[in-house]
């Protein structure tokens, strides 16, 4: 798996996320080092298992999509009878 990585402006956003969550929830303030920083620190940790979820995920759309297909090419099949 590839490192998970934002880019700056993503980055920016969710580190202002994570201090809107910590003044709203906690009333505490945290700079926007330390969000980014824990951004890290949660991306580093945990961000596989999101990621690893979000391929489950598209895993059982994809196969609902081929089973619809199949079902599909199943009714296009035409009766064969062996009697002449």
């Amino acid at each position: 798996m590839a490192k998970i990585e934002f880019n700056k402006d993503k980055k920016e956003l969710l580190a202002q996320k994570i201090q809107l969550y910590f003044n709203q929830e906690l009333n505490q303030q945290i700079g926007q080092f330390d969000a980014e920083f824990l951004l890290d620190f949660f991306t580093e940790e945990i961000g596989a298992f999101y990621y690893n979820r979000g391929l489950m995920d598209a895993q059982v759309a994809v196969q609902s999509r081929i089973d619809t297909i199949a079902d599909a090419i199943c009714e296009l099949e035409k009766r064969v009878s062996l009697n002449r």
